[in-house]
């Protein structure tokens, strides 16, 4: 299986992408080619509203998103979405990039993707990923993609509370089962 992840920590080395890091060795482990996205460094603008693309069209807009990340989304067969929580939502280079599915809404649904959601908070209480959590499980049953699992880490405020959490297993075996 082709799986993409894509990473919107601003930080390389943080709590968000220690979990990428495992789920892809337990990915890799099980024979998967994986392929990592760095969405905060790329040119991703977010959708004009224009309608030029009609749902099913090329995007007026000729960025990073057009000119690459949305040819490798087609060729992935699994979307993994890797993100820090910020203010109890999802970053807005990450969002951007779901906003952005909108040129391929109609081409992308029929596809029927598998996707993970890995993500982190410093916050370990029970609502810190409410937000995250529905805002996923609904761009799923919209685009019509098959939850493979969901690692929520809280209590990952540093890279050093992730390492010592559990959490970074609990992605590698998340990716060993896929």
């Amino acid at each position: 299986m082709k799986i993409l992840v894509l990473e919107s920590s601003g930080n390389k080395k943080g709590s968000s992408n220690l979990l990428a890091e495992g789920f892809i060795k337990g990915a890799k482990e099980n024979g998967h080619e994986v392929t990592v996205y760095d969405v905060i460094r790329a040119d991703i603008r977010p959708c004009l509203g224009c309608n030029h693309c009609g749902m099913n069209g090329p995007c007026v807009q000729k960025d990073d998103y057009e000119n690459k990340l949305k040819g490798m989304i087609k060729a992935a067969d699994m979307l993994v979405f890797v993100m820090p929580v910020y203010y109890y939502n999802w970053p807005a280079q990450l969002k951007t990039v779901i906003d952005r599915f909108y040129s391929f809404t109609t081409e992308l649904a029929y596809m029927h993707k598998k996707t993970v959601l890995l993500t982190v908070a410093w916050d370990d209480t029970d609502t810190v990923f409410s937000v995250v959590e529905a805002y996923y499980r609904r761009i799923c049953e919209y685009m019509q993609f098959e939850d493979c699992g969901i690692v929520l880490g809280g209590g990952c405020g540093t890279p050093s509370m992730t390492r010592s959490s559990g959490f970074v297993e609990k992605a590698f075996e998340l990716g060993k089962t896929i």
